[in-house]
């Protein structure tokens, strides 16, 4: 390897030489048993540059490894900064504070239920919650604002109700359907979900293999732990992968990414439209309070907007600018089908289909954008009676995500004329609790409880499913079934009638 800084091809740096630049003026990093001079990536760094000076002249590994992939060094830092290999045996060990949470959440390891004992998806996100780091899990499980709309994600399934039908030969039933023109096995796929080596040190390739067994899709997101090719080159044979593309500033940057996604057989690009700017989830923020050095949340100043905590750490790079008027630029650079993603009323739709997207997802992000957005689901039973009436429902695929945790909400969601739906959280939380295991056993479960739930409605297949098997009526009602709001709850201090008197 070539490097243009002085005399380190011939001998290793030591530990004390880069102990030597730790300032703001002059500041290395080791990562990997390498050098690095990032003094002026400093102010460029997403995540602000205390996390970067937390590490100058030291070793950033463990903190930098979770947030970045591999070959981020190498495509962000010019190589003349690239200073060699450093002697490990040389750089002093930094003796770590003993943290009483951690040590609990280590016993609580040990004494985790077998994975047999989880029998549905909520199982998983209830012994993650146990198991997890607790800044990892504040990252996966927070919601914008009051977290309205994302336990609303959820809570909107509950007012669909089954109308099912009897007497039908459901002895063969065939789950499998196509979406975007790919043969899938069950009609869900792995949505999009950033820095999955927060939960697991392998990463997104663990739900690429996951994937993989099940034949489902996997949406490869664009702020994976992981870089893209390591995800590609983790999938078999004819897999089938989708790309989430933030959409860079720096639109070179964007025409590189898609066409190389393309170059390696993606057959999808999914352009994320709900994230001009990213929410604000206040327990992610509040987790990382103690520790000013996180890429991941950073709370401090130093020119980081602290009100949008882990957004603006990891995608300070996205275009509010994005417009309609860039459609027919994506679609000049790439013939991968171009679905948007986070749309949330039927007027979108209906103008998707008249600038030539191939699909929609109808998505509010898992709730961590705008709070009180509608859920998918709700969005869907007003869009599909509108493109059917207007001719248009054999135009373009229409995709939910969002609180999807049992088969039966993927019936509903068929049902109202979904072509299929995008799980996230629930294979994160799977993943960081058993890792590939535990990935296997959540598809599994989808795929055993689908089965079950489609001869009890009456159908065999899912080109059945329509609308005449669920009532909907309940679903427009905002006034019933609203989550409380936990965080007014706990702060109101309740009226109180008179009181007894004291005891003289």
């Amino acid at each position: 390897m070539n490097h243009d800084s002085n005399n380190t091809q011939s001998k290793k740096l030591t530990g004390q030489e880069v102990a030597k630049h730790n300032n703001r003026d002059d500041c290395w990093v080791i990562i990997h048993g390498k050098a690095y001079d990032v003094t002026e990536f400093l102010p460029e760094h997403p995540g602000g540059p205390k996390i970067i000076l937390k590490y100058a002249g030291k070793d950033g590994t463990e903190e930098y490894d979770p947030i970045h992939p591999p070959d981020t060094l190498d495509k962000f830092l010019d190589r003349s900064k690239h200073l060699g290999e450093v002697d490990m045996s040389t750089v002093e060990q930094e003796e770590k504070e003993e943290d009483p949470e951690e040590a609990e959440r280590l016993e609580r390891v040990k004494r985790m239920p077998i994975l047999e004992q989880c029998y549905n998806l909520m199982d998983f996100e209830a012994v993650a919650r146990r198991v997890m780091k607790k800044t990892a899990w504040a990252y996966y499980s927070s919601g914008a604002d009051d977290e309205i709309t994302m336990r609303e994600n959820h809570g909107a399934f509950h007012k669909i109700w089954f109308r099912p039908r009897i007497l039908q030969d459901v002895e063969n039933i065939d789950l499998s359907t196509t979406m975007l023109g790919s043969k899938v096995s069950i009609p869900f796929y792995v949505t999009a979900t950033a820095l999955g080596k927060l939960g697991n040190p392998e990463g997104e390739v663990v739900l690429t293999r996951g994937a993989r067994k099940h034949n489902v899709i996997q949406m490869i997101p664009t702020l994976a732990s992981c870089s893209f090719d390591e995800i590609v080159d983790a999938k078999e044979g004819d897999q089938v992968q989708w790309l989430q593309l933030y959409v860079n500033k720096n639109r070179e940057i964007t025409e590189r990414i898609v066409k190389h996604a393309e170059s390696r057989g993606c057959k999808g690009l999914f352009i994320t439209v709900d994230a001009p700017q990213l929410g604000r989830r206040e327990k992610d923020m509040r987790s990382k309070f103690s520790d000013v050095g996180s890429n991941v949340q950073n709370t401090g100043g130093d020119n980081v907007d602290r009100s949008q905590g882990a957004a603006r750490a990891i995608s300070s790079f996205i275009d509010p600018a994005l417009s309609w008027k860039d459609i027919p630029w994506f679609k000049s650079i790439t013939k991968m089908p171009i679905i948007l993603k986070g749309v949330q009323r039927v007027e979108d739709v209906i103008r998707a289909v008249s600038v030539g997207c191939d699909g929609v997802v109808l998505s509010n992000h898992g709730g961590r954008q705008l709070d009180f957005a509608r859920s998918g689901v709700e969005v869907l039973a007003e869009v599909m009676p509108e493109l059917r009436r207007l001719g248009l429902d054999n135009k373009i695929e229409v995709f939910i995500d969002g609180g999807i945790r049992r088969a039966t909400d993927i019936i509903k969601a068929l049902c109202l004329g979904a072509k299929g739906v995008g799980i996230g959280r629930p294979f994160l939380y799977a993943m960081s609790a058993y890792g590939l295991p535990g990935v296997d056993r959540a598809m599994q479960l989808l795929k055993d409880e689908m089965e079950m739930n489609m001869r009890l409605i009456g159908c065999n297949s899912v080109d059945q499913l329509g609308p005449e098997f669920v009532d909907t009526r309940g679903l427009s009602m905002h006034s019933t079934g609203v989550p409380q709001d936990t965080l007014a709850v706990n702060v109101y201090d309740p009226l109180a009638g008179p009181k007894e008197k004291s005891k003289l």
